[in-house]
């Protein structure tokens, strides 16, 4: 690891309560990865990952690994966008997700958008493990550049996404998306074209949404029952989170919104 940069794993496991409910024997926050378990309604244990300092910075090595357990039933959220930053050693900072999800379980993973800012390059490795039954929601939005960043028309940061998702022992989806500055044709026809941020929305047993409204779209049928991914490209973030919520109706929250025009320093 870089000298002077941070090393830390935030770890979660939910079972079930025995009374109907799912329990959280493990909610360790690390660094900047703070956890907080917030009420809600139904069966669903609630976790919000608040930040606790400026990260990921360039050399910085973050992961987060949670544990589903059979029956359980697990949604998670975070306080504000993550926003990637430079570090001294200009060189990428490293975000591990490492998400299992047992036998009839099941994981919403609801995070607010990932901002490259300029001079940034985030490497995001997001391996999923579902097991006979388990359901999934998995939202991932990502922005190139902060609001000032483009008002003053300096490039983008840099983001690289690896997504991995087996069900019962089989593979289900991989994929890599590269985008911003370095990455092979990032702004072009066939990849951003004009827009600033992508995002995409992976269900698995779970009810998929209505067809996407816009042309900038595309709702994909994943081999199995009941998995689909809804891709989806957008000038901003609040048109991103209401294609990926389904017809244009859901609007984006106040975090996500205020990613993009104010960043705050926080982690997914």
């Amino acid at each position: 690891m870089t000298a002077g940069a941070l090393s830390a794993t935030a770890r979660i496991t939910a079972v079930r309560d025995g009374r109907g409910g799912t329990a959280l024997p493990v909610l360790d926050g690390a660094g900047p990865l703070a956890l907080r378990r917030t009420t809600g309604e139904g069966a669903a244990a609630r976790v919000v990952v608040v930040g606790s300092m400026a990260a990921p910075l360039g050399g910085d090595r973050l992961a987060v690994h949670a544990r589903v357990a059979a029956g359980a039933d697990l949604r998670v959220t975070s306080a504000a966008a993550t926003i990637s930053l430079p570090g001294r050693s200009g060189g990428p900072a490293h975000y591990d997700l490492d998400l299992t999800v047992e036998e009839d379980a099941r994981l919403d993973w609801l995070p607010e958008p990932v901002v490259a800012a300029t001079g940034s390059h985030l490497v995001m490795t997001t391996r999923i493990t579902l097991g006979p039954g388990a359901r999934l929601r998995y939202r991932e939005e990502q922005v190139l550049g902060r609001h000032h960043d483009w008002a003053r028309q300096a490039p983008p940061g840099r983001l690289t996404s690896r997504l991995t998702v087996r069900r019962a022992g089989r593979l289900l989806l991989d994929q890599q998306t590269d985008l911003g500055p370095g990455a092979p044709a990032w702004n072009g026809p066939a990849a951003l074209a004009e827009h600033r941020t992508a995002g995409q929305l992976l269900t698995v047993g779970l009810p998929a949404g209505p067809p996407p409204p816009a042309a900038d779209a595309a709702l994909l049928t994943l081999p199995g029952a009941a998995a689909t991914l809804l891709t989806a490209l957008a000038p901003d973030a609040l048109t991103l989170r209401r294609l990926l919520d389904g017809s244009g109706a859901g609007a984006a929250t106040a975090a996500g919104a205020d990613a993009v025009r104010e960043p705050r320093e926080a982690m997914v």
